[in-house]
C-alpha cells in the first residue's frame, strides 16, 4: 500500500512510482522491507522452543492460548506504529504467536482425530490458514482505498482472530495424549470417550498409557531425537519435509504476490486482486486435499502435485524470459496467462506440500518426543521461511526468471526424496506409525541396529 510505503519505506515508494507501469525485477529489492516480513519468522523460530516446554508440561491448549495473546499484542503494536522499530517489535510478537500456534495446533488436531480421518482433520489447520490468507487479502483490497490510515486498520484487524483464538481456547478440552502425559488418567479417559463417541476405547487408551510411560523414561526428548531408532523421524519429519515445504517457492509467491504482480506491471489494486485469486485457489486446494488424502494417501498427493509444480515453474520461467524485464508494460494477455499458471501452481501446492508439510511430520513422532519433534519441525520450517523471505526479492532481482527454474529443480529433488524415503501413513494409528520404518526397504537397517528386532505393523 502506497500510504504504508510512504510512512516507513519512502525509498521503495519513490522507486515504485518511477517505474509504476514497467516490468522490473528489482522494484522492491530492499533489505529493510524484507526484514519487516522475515522478522516474523525469525521470532517464531526462537519462540518455538519455549512453546515446546509449555506444550509438553502445560498442554497443547496452553500453547494455543499463549499464542493468541502474542498475536493480540503484535496486532496492536503494528496498528499503532509510528516508527519502523515499533513495526518490527509488533512483527516479533506476531512471530511468537506463530511459534506457539504452529507448535500446538497440528499436534492438537492429530491427537484428537480418529486414525481413519486424521488426515482430513489435521488439514483443517491448512484450510483455516488458507482462509486467513484469503480474508487478509480481501481486507487489504478494501482498506487500500482508505487514505491515509487504511494500512493501520488492516494490521489492527488481526486482533479479531487473536481474540477468537483465546476465547476458543478457554472452551477446548485438552487432548487425551497430553492429559495422560500429565498423569490425569481419569480426565483423559473421559475426553477420549467423548471425542470418539463411544466408551469402547480400551485399546487406544492402553496405547496412550504405554506411550506415556515410554515418554516419562525420556529425560531429554531433544537428545532422543538423534538416536538411530528415531533417524527416519528426524530426517523426514523434522528436517526434510519442513525445509522442502519452503523450498517449493510457494511461500515466496504468497508473501510477495502483490509485489510480484506489481513488478509484472499490474497496478496496485490489480495486484491485490490477483492475490485474492491465488488465495481462493489455495482454499479450493485445501478442500480437495481434505476430501481425498485419507483415500489416496500422502505419497500420491506429494508425487502427482510435485510433477505439476515442476511443469508450472518451467512455464513461468520461459514466459518471463521471453516477455519480461525490458522496462516495458507487460502485455495484458501474458499477464493473465501468468496469473492462471501461478493459480495452477497454487492449486498443486495447496493439496500437497502445503497441508502435508504439517500433517506428515505431526504423524511421525512417537509420544515421548512428539512435542520436541514438532518444535524442530516448526523451527526448521520458520528458518527456511525466514531465509527465503529475506533472500527472495534480492534473488528475483539478480537471478531474474532463473529463480523459478531454481525452485522447479528443488521440487524435482524433494519429489525423489518422498518417493524413496517416506512410507505411506494413511489410516495407521498414530502410536503405531514407528512400525512402518521397521519394515521400510531403507530405514529398517538403521532402525534395526538400534532396536535389534523387526515387528510386523498392525494391519
Amino acid at each position: 500500500m502506497d500510504d504504508f510505503l510512504k510512512e516507513f519505506f519512502p525509498k521503495v515508494y519513490r522507486r515504485k512510482q518511477a517505474h509504476l507501469t514497467e516490468t522490473d525485477y528489482c522494484k522492491y529489492d530492499n533489505q529493510v522491507l524484507t526484514l519487516f516480513t522475515s522478522s516474523l519468522y525469525f521470532a517464531g523460530l526462537v519462540s518455538t522452543f519455549g512453546a515446546s516446554y509449555v506444550t509438553r508440561s502445560r498442554g497443547r491448549r496452553a500453547s494455543i492460548m499463549v499464542g493468541s495473546v502474542s498475536f493480540f499484542i503484535g496486532a496492536i503494536l503494528n496498528a499503532c506504529a509510528v516508527h519502523i522499530s515499533m513495526l518490527l517489535l509488533g512483527r516479533i510478537f506476531l512471530g511468537m504467536g506463530i511459534g506457539f500456534g504452529n507448535q500446538a495446533v497440528p499436534l492438537y488436531l492429530s491427537e484428537m482425530a480418529p486414525a481413519k480421518i486424521r488426515g482430513a482433520v489435521n488439514q483443517l489447520f491448512q484450510l483455516t490458514t488458507c482462509l486467513g490468507i484469503l480474508v487478509a487479502n480481501l481486507i487489504n483490497y478494501g482498506t487500500e482505498k482508505i487514505h491515509p490510515w487504511g494500512w493501520r486498520l488492516s494490521l489492527g484487524l488481526a486482533t479479531v482472530p487473536a481474540t477468537l483464538m483465546f476465547v476458543g481456547g478457554l472452551f477446548l478440552p485438552e487432548t487425551p495424549n497430553s492429559l495422560v502425559e500429565q498423569g490425569k488418567l481419569d480426565e483423559a479417559r473421559k475426553v477420549l470417550e467423548k471425542v470418539r463417541g463411544t466408551a469402547n476405547v480400551d485399546a487406544e487408551f492402553s496405547d496412550l498409557i504405554d506411550a506415556s510411560n515410554a515418554a516419562r523414561a525420556i529425560k531429554n526428548p531433544f537428545r532422543n531425537l538423534f538416536k538411530k531408532k528415531n533417524r527416519p523421524q528426524l530426517v523426514i519429519g523434522a528436517l526434510g519435509i519442513p525445509a522442502f515445504q519452503q523450498l517449493t517457492g510457494m511461500n515466496s509467491i504468497l508473501f510477495y504476490a502483490p509485489v510480484i504482480f506489481q513488478s509484472l506491471g499490474f497496478g496496485s489494486g490489480a495486484a491485490l486482486y490477483s492475490s485474492v485469486i491465488t488465495g481462493i485457489a489455495l482454499c479450493i486446494a485445501a478442500l480437495i486435499s481434505m476430501a481425498f488424502v485419507d483415500k489416496f494417501g500422502r505419497r500420491a498427493f506429494f508425487l502427482e502435485a510435485g510433477t505439476e509444480m515442476i511443469i508450472y515453474m518451467v512455464i513461468v520461467a520461459i514466459t518471463l524470459a521471453l516477455e519480461f524485464g525490458e522496462g516495458k508494460p507487460l502485455p495484458k494477455g501474458i499477464g493473465i496467462f501468468l496469473v492462471i499458471v501461478i493459480c495452477l501452481f497454487v492449486l498443486a501446492y495447496g493439496r500437497s506440500w502445503g497441508p502435508l508439510g504439517w500433517l506428515v511430520p505431526s504423524e511421525l513422532f512417537p509420544l515421548e518426543m512428539r512435542s520436541a519433534g514438532q518444535s524442530v519441525v516448526v523451527c526448521n520450517n520458520l528458518l527456511f521461511t525466514a531465509l527465503i523471505a529475506q533472500a527472495f526479492l534480492a534473488a528475483l532481482c539478480h537471478l531474474k526468471f532463473g529463480i523459478f527454474l531454481v525452485f522447479g529443480g528443488l521440487v524435482v529433488i524433494m519429489s525423489a526424496f518422498i518417493y524413496f524415503f517416506l512410507p505411506e501413513t494413511k489410516q495407521v494409528p498414530i502410536e503405531e506409525i514407528y512400525l512402518l520404518f521397521e519394515n521400510h526397504w531403507f530405514w529398517k537397517r538403521i532402525v534395526k541396529e538400534d532396536n535389534g528386532k523387526f515387528v510386523e505393523p498392525v494391519k
